[in-house]
């Protein structure tokens, strides 16, 4: 009963008023824009053309209809929207409500667990998050040893159903510490545990492999909500998102999935530096959830997490970058300015936060580079959008074009507009 008070009282601060833009009624043509398509380079003073939520055409001979909508855009940059591979965003609001948080599940087993279910379409950072070009989100649930589903999710709709591109992308699982940092006599306890962890993650396994072949028995009657989430993932179907930092973790997380035949992704990777040879091997992407982090170890150089990025393109391993934390995504472009900074090639570095991601995350043929046919997810700046310069004008999801007003835009007009009626502003 506290927390359903709690709940009543918070929701009216922090749910977002904005209506969810309308479906695409008229073609529309974005004119003499350089067009950063990702897949096939930068097009200068080109012309991008979509209907229907799908873009039609593209380059500098453009047939354009006679009931288009133009928008003159000289000058202008145009990017397919950016795509964030690890949050939390729409299940978590307020750090300090718990009646605002809502990615995690009680118990270490949750397979079951499809985060979109819970996502809320009406979060206030959705449209602070939208307003810097991130127009899509993995959502991630949480906690135990398997925390559950993810779904990649548009940034517009007006439920979770409208919200989903697709889902489940992938099976999140936590891989155990394998740290002996501070064991002392108790490292024989620590092994011991890890060793078991595994076991159940491999018992869990084999007892679905078993409820799958039991399953296409005629009079098969068992059914297990738990085992049958997991079955495309034990057919190799979808990936499992292994989440591991350190070498031995990951080393350990490929030699398993290689043993056990499962397409893995490894999330997190701060020393997938040192196993680039495995990795690269296996054909195991990894995604780094923050380039903005400290060292793990004393003796580690100050930038070695900057410098990730550039060391896993250079082993030729696919990556994506992102921005952990629900509040903070809206930062996802200047992360991979970061890791340009420190050596990533700058169109790398846009790619690893477009089609890097909706690669890894099996979305590609959908979004994440302006190509004939792929969504109309796609936003207008003002510059580069690596460059914290940069203002992002207009966007639009599957065509639909968003309201790009948001809470921090509304304070600064509010104290813009103070400072006019002091007199210090002009």
């Amino acid at each position: 009963m506290r927390y359903l008070i709690v709940l009543m009282l918070v929701l009216p601060i922090i749910a977002s008023d904005q209506i969810p833009a309308p479906p695409q009624s008229t073609p529309i043509l974005i004119r003499g824009a350089t067009l950063h398509t990702v897949a096939n380079g930068t097009l200068e003073n080109a012309d991008l053309l979509f209907t229907e939520g799908r873009i039609v055409s593209l380059g500098t001979e453009v047939s354009v209809p006679a009931d288009v909508m133009v928008i003159e855009a000289a000058g202008k940059h145009v990017f397919p929207g950016l795509i964030v591979s690890i949050s939390t965003l729409g299940l978590s609001e307020i750090d300090a409500v718990r009646a605002t948080l809502d990615f995690a599940e009680s118990g270490r087993l949750n397979p079951n667990i499809v985060a979109n279910v819970a996502y809320n379409p009406d979060s206030e950072i959705i449209p602070i998050t939208r307003s810097n070009g991130i127009l899509l989100s993995n959502v991630v649930p949480e906690g135990g040893l398997i925390s559950g589903q993810s779904a990649m999710m548009m940034l517009d709709g007006w439920t979770w159903e409208d919200a989903t591109l697709a889902a489940p992308t992938a099976l999140h699982l936590n891989w155990p510490s394998m740290s002996v940092k501070g064991a002392g006599e108790k490292l024989d306890k620590v092994e011991e545990q890890r060793l078991a962890a595994v076991r159940e993650i491999d018992d869990l396994i084999l007892k679905v492999r078993a409820y799958d072949l039991d399953r296409q028995r005629a009079e098969f009657k068992g059914h297990d909500t738990k085992l049958e989430s997991m079955i495309p993932y034990i057919r190799g179907e979808l990936p499992i998102a292994v989440h591991a930092k350190d070498a031995r973790q990951i080393e350990a997380a490929v030699h398993w999935g290689k043993r056990q035949q499962l397409k893995i992704i490894i999330v997190g990777g701060h020393d997938a530096w040192k196993v680039t040879d495995l990795l690269k091997a296996n054909d195991v992407p990894v995604v780094i959830p923050r380039v903005t982090t400290l060292p793990m170890r004393r003796y580690e150089s100050y930038d070695q997490a900057f410098r990730l990025a550039a060391q896993l393109h250079a082993a030729g391993i696919d990556f994506s970058l992102s921005r952990s934390g629900a509040a903070h995504i809206r930062n996802l472009p200047y992360q991979a300015a970061l890791a340009a900074a420190y050596g990533l090639d700058p169109e790398v570095a846009l790619e690893s936060i477009t089609l890097a991601p909706a690669r890894i995350w099996g979305v590609a043929d959908r979004v994440g580079s302006l190509e004939v046919g792929k969504d109309a997810t796609l936003f207008i700046a003002d510059g580069d959008i690596l460059d914290i310069r940069t203002n992002v004008e207009t966007c639009f999801i599957q065509g639909r074009q968003l309201d790009l007003s948001d809470r921090h835009k509304d304070l600064y007009e509010k104290y813009q507009e103070k400072y006019r009626q002091m007199g210090i502003l002009e």
